[in-house]
């Protein structure tokens, strides 16, 4: 299927390892015209020079830089056809109860008004010419709250219901929302919270029914089709991405 994707302009966030390079990889392959963003200039270099892309520091968590951020890769590139936010998960702790306000701030900060920044600002571009995607990576938990992620299962769950109402909003305009909801991928951070990454996909063979760890490319594909054209009539959705972990409805 040709996506449609040849020549647009596409940016990630957090596209260095994980998930987010997973998703420049297959809009790189779609022949995308690809900005990749995050906060090492070492990591990013790296991968803008695997992806053939252009590569912009940027920490999210700075949202006056925001604006600046879109300015240097339209001025480089053209006009901001696709946008993909992913930021990295606040810390996790066995009390649901037990997290200081500046955590609860700073989870705010990064899991909201981070990638509304970024939205915000490149809405009415999209919106002026009619053609626009815009995908957030989230979490699973948003479905189902997971034990000790406190801050991710509430933050996450609050844009969630944003892309719900921005989507709703600009429809008319040709410009699409959407959210993609990972289970258990095969990251850094996955290894890190199971210990190791043998350890994760033991746990995976266990519990998911499809018996393994998702990969960063299987993200990529379901990222590539939701920026498509074919996906216009798509926008307000939670698409998960887990192997068949998630119960509920």
């Amino acid at each position: 299927m040709q996506l449609g994707l040849e020549g647009r302009v596409a940016l990630v966030t957090g596209a260095s390892r994980g998930i987010g390079l997973g998703i420049a990889r297959a809009l790189a392959a779609e022949g995308a015209k690809l900005a990749v963003s995050s906060r090492s200039r070492e990591h990013i270099e790296a991968s803008a020079r695997e992806l053939g892309a252009s590569a912009y520091v940027h920490d999210s968590g700075d949202l006056d830089a925001a604006g600046l951020l879109l300015e240097r890769v339209e001025a480089d590139l053209g006009p901001l056809d696709v946008l993909v936010t992913n930021t990295g998960g606040p810390p996790a702790g066995p009390d649901p109860a037990g997290f200081p306000r500046q955590q609860w701030e700073a989870a705010y900060h990064e899991l909201v008004l981070a990638p509304i920044a970024l939205i915000e600002r490149a809405l009415p571009g999209m919106r002026g010419r009619r053609f626009g995607r815009v995908v957030n990576v989230s979490s699973s938990a948003v479905r189902e709250p997971l034990p000790n992620l406190m801050l991710s299962n509430v933050h996450r769950s609050g844009l969630l219901a944003g892309f719900k109402t921005l989507a709703r909003a600009v429809a008319g305009d040709g410009v699409t929302l959407n959210t993609l909801l990972p289970g258990r991928i095969d990251t850094d951070r996955l290894a890190d919270t199971h210990g190791s990454r043998e350890a994760a996909a033991q746990a995976a063979r266990e519990e998911v029914p499809a018996g393994r760890l998702g990969t960063p490319a299987e993200m990529g594909a379901a990222a590539a089709f939701l920026c498509s054209e074919q996906a216009g009539y798509i926008t307000g959705v939670s698409l998960l991405v887990d192997g068949g972990l998630t119960r509920s409805v």
